[in-house]
């Protein structure tokens, strides 16, 4: 059996550092993990290339070779899918789909011929017996959870590792808490369901052996929701990367939580971790109880924040506007908590209505619910009727990711952070192609950009006030020249 795997493309998003990666001479941010995991539990005797479009092209003659081709994508790639879908079936080539685009919202698809709908482990031996037989079902769907146990290594061997600025893997998924607006639950329930951590440590181990020495994304919604697991896994880690003499840095997402618990806080750092992303949304009391995002709740944020600043943890953050109790004042209330937090990777995004969220429900009941969500958090569209008026919603939001992103901003905040920020555990070794990046930076953004003189000055203060944190404030100088580009486009 010859089965082609594909990655559809990603547009220009916040997150697909586009604009920062030819500084490190990547072709993309991450590998396509779910495709990787999937092709390690097809048979070993199947032909299996890969095809990740945001790395190359995909030619006529690489669909015509398979029997099957398998797309896997996001809801932020679904004009990608939909055009590799066609190619495909104007070829003869039948198509079976699944990823998070799919599993919310396959009916959209009647052109595709067949889903798979959710978690691939449990089904993936009814799948594979009825692709021989070759009377594949329309939806495979099973109604339980797959425990992670059988989880293989993905198959790092179907990509270049060399074309990735970083790798990807996953140690649990399913989240404890239950936000209005996010899918994760519908997706993946509110049991967290983890790895061991001998899977873990064999991941990384493959990764390891095949070369890789740079930085690894763990792509958990929520890596701390099962905490006693977590603090497993981190002794391991702490335990792995002096045995194998690595400094590969981690970065991964949480809840805020995560502050409550300083014994967690210095694990992660022992282990390895740089940074993590925290969905921080919004300094409204009010509006985060709508939300249910109780864990945000009654607490300072700035102070929560600077905790984890302190403990040796940047703090990447999702922001959102656009919920009911959001008043005017919100953009400058959102201005304010960003900058004085020092949270330089400020994720800013209009509220979506994602399909199967109790927000979509909550929204098609009340007759508010005017379309799909793009899946892309800076699109600066509205998939339903907001409280605040619209034209002022979508003008202030606008206004506040260019406002964030303009460079005296931006370098205000990032020595913010860099004055919080307690460099602790294990230090990247530091490389060729960090050089090469940096000297990049200075033509780029030090010469032919707007903001050099800004540049400049936060290059020459980072340098003198915060030496030991000048890596990482150097790789924020350039991927803010990323997000920059993106704000300007809104």
């Amino acid at each position: 059996m010859k089965i082609l795997l594909v990655s559809p493309a990603t547009p220009d998003t916040f997150w697909s550092y586009k604009h920062a990666l030819p500084f490190v001479s990547k072709r993309a941010a991450f590998p396509p993990l779910g495709l990787l995991t999937v092709a390690a539990m097809l048979p070993d005797d199947w032909q299996l290339r890969l095809v990740d479009l945001n790395v190359t092209r995909l030619a006529d003659a690489a669909i015509e070779w398979a029997d099957y081709v398998f797309i896997s994508a996001m809801i932020v790639q679904e004009a990608s899918a939909r055009g590799v879908a066609a190619r495909s079936a104007a070829l003869g080539k039948p198509v079976i789909a699944g990823g998070p685009l799919f599993t919310t919202g396959h009916h959209r698809f009647p052109e595709i011929p067949h889903f798979v709908v959710g978690e691939a482990e449990g089904i993936m031996p009814r799948l594979l017996s009825d692709l021989t037989a070759g009377c594949l079902r329309p939806i495979y769907q099973d109604p339980e959870k797959p425990q992670l146990g059988d989880t293989p290594v993905p198959r790092w061997d179907l990509i270049n590792l060399r074309h990735y600025a970083s790798m990807s893997v996953q140690f649990s998924r399913g989240c404890p808490f239950n936000c209005e607006f996010c899918d994760i639950v519908a997706m993946y329930g509110r049991v967290p369901r983890v790895k061991t951590p001998a899977q873990m440590l064999a991941e990384l181990d493959a990764l390891v052996d095949a070369g890789w020495k740079s930085g690894i994304f763990i792509v958990d919604d929520n890596f701390i929701g099962h905490k006693a697991r977590v603090k497993e896994l981190l002794r391991a880690l702490i335990e792995w990367r002096a045995r194998r003499k690595v400094r590969l840095p981690f970065i991964t997402e949480a809840s805020l939580n995560l502050v409550d618990d300083p014994e967690l806080l210095e694990l992660m750092v022992a282990a390895g971790f740089k940074s993590v992303f925290i969905g921080l949304e919004t300094p409204d009391e009010q509006s985060l109880a709508e939300c249910a995002k109780f864990q945000n709740s009654s607490r300072d944020l700035v102070a929560a924040v600077r905790e984890i600043q302190n403990a040796g943890l940047q703090v990447l953050g999702g922001f959102i506007v656009g919920f009911d109790h959001d008043s005017p004042s919100i953009f400058e209330r959102q201005w304010r908590f960003i900058q004085d937090a020092g949270v330089v990777t400020a994720m800013v995004g209009l509220l979506n209505a994602l399909p199967q969220t109790r927000l979509y429900a909550r929204l098609k009941e009340e007759g508010r619910l005017l379309g799909e969500s793009t899946g892309n958090n800076l699109d600066a569209v509205l998939n339903f009727i907001p409280k605040l008026d619209r034209e002022t919603l979508l003008t202030g939001y606008r206004e506040l990711v260019q406002r964030l992103y303009a460079p005296q901003a931006y370098y205000r905040r990032a020595l913010t952070f860099l004055r919080e920020y307690r460099e602790r555990g294990p230090r990247a070794r530091f490389r060729w192609r960090d050089l090469r990046a940096l000297l990049r930076s200075f033509w780029v953004v030090g010469v032919r950009n707007r903001g050099r003189r800004e540049y400049w000055k936060y290059f020459a203060k980072a340098l003198l006030l915060y030496p030991r944190a000048f890596g990482e404030a150097m790789h924020l100088a350039i991927v803010g020249h990323h997000f920059r580009r993106v704000a300007a486009s809104l």
